[in-house]
């Protein structure tokens, strides 16, 4: 299994970046799939997430209405659209795959860096 996060970058506060995953060897549509994100010195936190079909999102409370998760699973792939970007969304975000049914992580993703200058 594979899943690999690009799409990280240095942008300025207020600017946008999309994230991409791309994910393998896996029945993409057999799993969740969730966006982490984690900044020097703290711990990880949950950012986003969306369930198999794409009907259900979640969102941290920091990022709501400014960041939008989506996914194809034509083409296996799940997206972080985020938008009005602050320094504090700087971190290292990965994606991860959890089967349909459980709220356990199964499979991880590297991450790509994001930072956001002031």
């Amino acid at each position: 299994v594979q899943l690999q996060a690009s799409g990280g970058g240095l942008v300025q506060a207020a600017g946008s970046l999309r994230l991409s995953c791309a994910v393998s060897r896996l029945t993409f549509s057999m799993y969740n799939m969730g966006w982490f994100r984690q900044a020097p010195g703290k711990e990880r936190e949950s950012v986003a997430s969306i369930n198999w079909s794409g009907s259900s999102t979640y969102y941290v409370d920091s990022v709501k209405g400014r960041f939008t998760v989506s996914r194809d699973n034509a083409k296996n792939m799940v997206y972080l659209q985020m938008t009005s970007l602050k320094p504090e969304d700087t971190a290292v975000y990965s994606c991860a795959a959890s089967l349909r049914g459980s709220q356990r992580y199964l499979y991880w993703g590297q991450g790509t860096q994001v930072t956001v200058s002031s």
